[in-house]
């Protein structure tokens, strides 16, 4: 569906905002914005089955089932749908996050996460007796809305809060923890696709103020 020049900016325009200043939100896909009115009663829609499915119930994870890493997969890609521009399953974000999330030291937070992703689950197959993963855009954009709108600090609020950090992270990250395949976050942001942005998270330990002898 063609976007509405009126309604929204780009999203190359949301990610470098985000890269230059750091910012903690990001409006990315139609999940992220509230719409103007209460939807409509869902109606059937056919079983979509993404072309990525497959390959994500069958690949091994670290911190998900198959069934969980698809619903990443889904939820990551209607945060930072695929359209002019790469999408998040296109820059490796699920496997950025379940790589992260596999960490030990990340385990309550792994816990939380898996939480909300089971519960995120839940709600597809009652709500429409389907995956996450199989379900339209439309009604995907509708789940995702929930926990969106979910109270501050509430386990759906802190699975919505988590999954945009995470996906961020793993769009514009450095490539080297697992997303941000082939540097298609930078490119998209306008940085040189060779080396990290300035004031990367990678070039934070060479910015560290020297520490004289005196104060050793």
């Amino acid at each position: 569906m063609p976007k509405s020049p009126d309604s929204e900016t780009s999203r190359r325009f949301f990610l470098q905002r985000l890269a230059f200043v750091g910012g903690g939100v990001v409006l990315g896909g139609a999940a992220c914005r509230r719409p103007p009115a209460a939807p409509a009663a869902a109606k059937a829609a056919p079983i979509v089955r993404p072309p990525w499915l497959d390959a994500a119930l069958a690949s091994p994870h670290q911190s998900f089932t198959a069934e969980e890493y698809a619903t990443v997969c889904a939820a990551t890609e209607r945060i930072l749908p695929r359209d002019e521009d790469p999408g998040a399953i296109d820059a490796g974000v699920p496997e950025y996050i379940d790589r992260m999330l596999g960490d030990p030291e990340l385990h309550e937070m792994r816990d939380v996460f898996k939480g909300g992703v089971a519960a995120l689950g839940t709600l597809a197959r009652a709500r429409f007796k389907r995956r996450f993963a199989e379900l339209a855009p439309e009604q995907q954009d509708q789940l995702l809305a929930l926990f969106r709108d979910a109270p501050e600090g509430s386990p759906k609020g802190k699975l919505f809060e988590t999954l945009m950090v995470l996906t961020m992270e793993g769009f514009l990250g450095d490539p080297s923890y697992g997303g941000n395949r082939d540097r298609v976050g930078w490119a998209l942001v306008g940085f040189d696709t060779s080396m990290p942005p300035h004031y990367h998270p990678a070039e934070l330990g060479a910015m560290a103020m020297p520490v004289s002898e005196g104060e050793r």
